[in-house]
């Protein structure tokens, strides 16, 4: 399912595979990222140029993931239905409990985060990723750089 979910976002181009890399099979991920920084400052250091570099990791991000918003991308990417009722019922058998050397807990139903390691979940984590991209995109206003210069959103 998960080979079949990535095909269908990427060839429908739901997925923005210039900006999202990193869980897109056969689209260079994080190591072409790391690479294209380290040319950049080094040319930067050798031309004697001034750059600024802002990395964001996201803390915890797959366990960050709100079940909603998963089913808000696939409902707005307009994945099949059987398959949203299959990935509605996987992600709603998602549960923990706590135990201590005294005490168990009951079972927990999660409304938050996806498995890592499961083979759906890149997917899954870059759809839901898609959806903020998207309506960051359509807020943005462009920057000014100064003078004539300045860069959509």
């Amino acid at each position: 399912m998960a080979t079949l979910l990535t095909k269908y976002c990427t060839e429908n181009g739901y997925i923005n595979t210039p900006v999202q890399k990193g869980g897109i099979s056969g689209v260079p991920g994080c190591l072409e990222h790391a690479t294209m920084i380290w040319d950049v400052i080094q040319r930067a250091k050798s031309e004697k140029l001034n750059l600024n570099v802002v990395y964001l990791d996201l803390a915890n991000a797959y366990g960050s993931v709100p079940h909603k918003m998963i089913q808000l991308a696939l409902r707005m990417y307009h994945v099949p239905e059987d398959i949203q009722v299959m990935l509605d019922y996987y992600l709603s058998g998602f549960c923990m409990r706590f135990s201590t050397a005294d005490y168990t807990t009951n079972w927990i139903n999660l409304e938050v985060g996806i498995a890592i390691g499961c083979t759906i979940s890149p997917i899954l984590f870059v759809m839901a990723m898609e959806v903020i991209l998207k309506a960051a995109e359509s807020s943005a206003r462009p920057a000014n750089l100064g003078g004539r210069c300045s860069m959509q959103p």
